[in-house]
């Protein structure tokens, strides 16, 4: 086994942080982590995608979330690793699966997956596993170490409760992007006692258990959490950008596939487009590369792509309404026959976004999927499951709430009625999207 499990640099290195205030690194192995070009490359991609086009704050990044899941992580495990009586590899186990989990998200991150069917977390382990500077890193400390850091990642570790600190209803990850997120997009939603949250927190098993006397600042966090999926993550303008982000991928592939001869060939993203991209091929894309060739296809023969890029750029959003699947079962029928008769492409310019949310369950037999509650360590010593105790938790307790809007182009329709051989169809679609 190397030492650089026991190498801590001559001077402790902290980063300004205005989240954590600071963000305090002193053994060799993270330092060394945060210096590969792979977590370098998280500067490039955006902790929020697109909702900087919302919120112009959100210019935040994946590099700064990491090292504040590193940070808490950080402070988690000093506050526990005497009762665990945890060695110096548990630790940096702990510590650097916490710096590395996202290391694998891709430009734009779920809008990118979403499109060409990639796995940030299936990435993030072949980047700790792979031949890349980041495993020649994690080598020194053992040649299995980053396999190890990989299993935690995975959720496969041996080890539960280091899992369940980095991945779990609370947990470093969670606490760190929903007060980083609030804060970076100027809202108060995301914001909670996390320092009341660290000192009540308990080692207990396979996982981390809160003191009763801490549950009413878990209860802000559980509520934290909930509205700032509903003011931020799902805002319908952050969501209009990105139907619009996925449209412009699904064009270029599209158009590749059918023999397109593009002005500027998008050289970088041929892997992707083809469904056959190595992992250097991966770590070349950042969200400066694709926001270039957005900036390119501007100027696209093709009239569909330069729109769809015009209007990215320069934020041209699609309007949007409510849609309520259950009730307006015709409505996308009828829209889709209308937009045909003007011309419009419905592949492109009408769409039905959905998103949901499950703030907060627990486990039940027979049902798919685990979901390890929060458990409260009662004043006798004995366990209770959040929401047995707390009725805020309880109310929003197994309640997934689903938004569904149908996004449209309205300025492309409104074009068409000065065209009179196409105002009645306008008229139409006017009824029935509600516009006046």
């Amino acid at each position: 086994m190397s030492n650089i499990l026991y190498q801590t640099l001559d001077e402790e290195k902290v980063f300004k942080d205005p989240v954590h205030r600071y963000v305090h690194v002193k053994d060799q192995l993270i330092w060394e982590l945060i210096n590969t070009p792979e977590f370098q490359r998280l500067r490039r991609i955006r902790q929020l995608g697109t909702t900087f086009i919302t919120f112009h704050g959100a210019e935040h990044s994946r590099f700064n979330h990491s090292l504040g899941v590193y940070e808490i992580m950080r402070r988690i495990v000093e506050q526990v690793m005497d009762s665990l009586q945890w060695e110096q590899r548990d630790r940096l186990l702990c510590l650097s699966a916490a710096l590395l989990h996202d290391v694998g998200h891709g430009p734009f991150s779920h809008s990118f997956e979403k499109v060409f069917d990639t796995d940030h977390e299936e990435w993030t382990q072949a980047i700790v596993t792979g031949e890349t500077e980041i495993n020649r890193v994690l080598r020194k400390a053992s040649p299995d170490f980053p396999q190890k850091v990989s299993e935690v990642i995975a959720k496969t570790h041996e080890n539960k409760f280091i899992i369940s600190l980095i991945s779990s209803q609370i947990d470093a990850d969670r606490m760190d992007y929903l007060l980083r997120d609030a804060y970076y997009t100027g809202v108060n939603y995301g914001n909670f006692d996390m320092e009341r949250i660290l000192r009540v927190m308990r080692p207990h098993e396979d996982y981390a258990v809160i003191k009763y006397s801490g549950m009413h600042a878990v209860e802000d966090y559980i509520m934290s959490r909930y509205q700032m999926y509903w003011q931020v993550y799902f805002h319908p303008v952050t969501r209009s950008s990105e139907v619009i982000l996925r449209k412009i991928f699904q064009r270029a592939t599209e158009l590749f596939h059918s023999g397109y001869s593009f002005k500027d060939t998008p050289t970088l993203l041929m892997p992707v487009i083809e469904q056959d991209i190595d992992l250097d091929a991966y770590l070349q894309l950042d969200e400066s590369i694709i926001l270039y060739y957005f900036q390119v296809w501007k100027n696209e023969n093709d009239p569909i792509l330069s729109d769809l890029c015009e209007r990215f750029m320069n934020r041209k959003l699609f309007k949007y309404i409510e849609y309520h699947p259950s009730e307006q079962m015709t409505l996308w029928k009828e829209l889709v026959e209308c937009f045909e008769e003007l011309g419009l492409d419905t592949d492109y310019y009408l769409e039905i976004d959905s998103s949901s949310d499950l703030p907060y369950d627990f486990y039940r037999p027979g049902e798919d999927g685990e979901r390890i509650p929060i458990y409260l360590q009662m004043p006798d010593g004995k366990l209770a499951e959040l929401s047995t105790q707390s009725d805020i938790v309880e109310a929003i307790t197994g309640k997934k709430r689903t938004d569904h809007k149908l996004y449209f182009a309205l300025d492309l329709i409104l074009e068409k009625e000065q065209d009179l051989k196409y105002r009645e169809t306008v008229a139409k679609i006017k009824t029935l999207l509600d516009i006046t």
